[in-house]
């Protein structure tokens, strides 16, 4: 598996207690569920031939 690194997030209380009820119900960490939720919206923009195909 690749390096992970490791980096600062800022939101707002209202967006931390959404996430983690949403990482709850996705048997998740909210770690990994913002993982995912950026994986998945990288994939659409390279499917939907945006830029950064590289």
């Amino acid at each position: 598996m690749a390096e992970k690194k490791a980096f600062v997030l800022r939101v707002s209380p209202e967006m931390l207690k959404e996430l983690e009820k949403w990482a709850q119900e996705d048997f998740r960490s909210v770690n990994g569920q913002i993982e995912y939720l950026l994986s998945e919206a990288l994939k659409k923009r390279k499917r939907a031939g945006g830029k950064g195909k590289e």
